[in-house]
């Protein structure tokens, strides 16, 4: 129960938000496509097969926290304006993009799995969303120009990879001056001894088999030190409850 319990909770240590999806136009009326390093490694190819694996279920869990989400998409969507380029890494199936959408000019949404943008294509169009592009790439494949975003979002996302102080590095040459980032992060280094316990028995052996994604077990206070350690200044930070995602709005200064 335990393992399933932090699989499916969006709250909880490996998933990231359950989203509606939507998008994939035409690059010509989008953003300008990102170039690729063309150097997908053997673990993010290894990760993307994890997340392939989860993506059909992934894509029909219910958001576990209704209210909070709601709470977290307002206060974001407070910091668009219709002229924005918005970049969303680790946007899973789309729907948090497809629900930003109508308020920026553009977003690129990318993602490991291939599966999830898939659906996440599919969703968007349905939906006849035409300024978002859904896009798969991992973010070390990402190459963006500096300062080219207004908003970058990592929502569950940085606790899943090998080294979010990278990901964040990243984040900060990619925003303006001014820009946001917008994260919402499970803190597992700040959870009970059961969680705990999982993160240093069943989860290692997940992992070596390749059924388990990579999981960083930080604690609020390394999550907060690793944004100002690369130039970020915490703007607003907030967690619903005890073991929920810790939600955090960072400006580049």
């Amino acid at each position: 129960m335990l393992l399933v319990g932090l699989l499916s909770s969006p709250v909880q240590a490996f998933s990231r938000h359950s989203r509606r999806a939507f998008v994939a136009v035409s690059s010509s009326s989008l953003i300008s496509t990102p170039t690729m390093t063309g150097t997908t490694t053997t673990k993010d190819n290894q990760t993307a097969k994890v997340w392939d694996r989860f993506a059909e279920g992934y894509s029909k869990q219910p958001i576990g926290d209704e209210e909070a989400y709601q709470k977290k998409l307002q206060i974001t969507q407070q910091l668009f304006r219709p002229n924005m380029n918005v970049l969303e890494f680790g946007c899973g199936t789309g729907g948090t993009s497809i629900l930003h959408a109508p308020y920026v000019q553009r977003i690129l949404a990318t993602d490991i799995s291939s599966k999830m943008i898939d659906i996440a294509k599919h969703k968007a169009q349905e939906a006849n969303v035409q300024n978002v592009e859904f896009r798969q790439a991992s973010i070390d494949e990402l190459k963006l120009p500096d300062q080219s975003q207004d908003v970058v979002l990592g929502m569950s996302i940085l606790h899943l990879l090998d080294n979010k102080d990278d990901a964040i590095a990243k984040t900060y040459k990619w925003l303006k001056p001014g820009g946001r980032f917008v994260t919402s992060t499970v803190c597992i280094g700040d959870m009970g001894f059961a969680t705990k316990m999982f993160m240093t028995t069943v989860l290692p052996i997940g992992r070596f088999i390749g059924y388990l994604p990579t999981v960083n077990a930080m604690t609020k206070s390394e999550l907060r030190d690793s944004m100002t350690r690369n130039g970020f200044k915490i703007e607003q930070e907030w967690q619903p409850k005890e073991g929920a995602a810790v939600f955090m709005v960072a400006t580049k200064e």
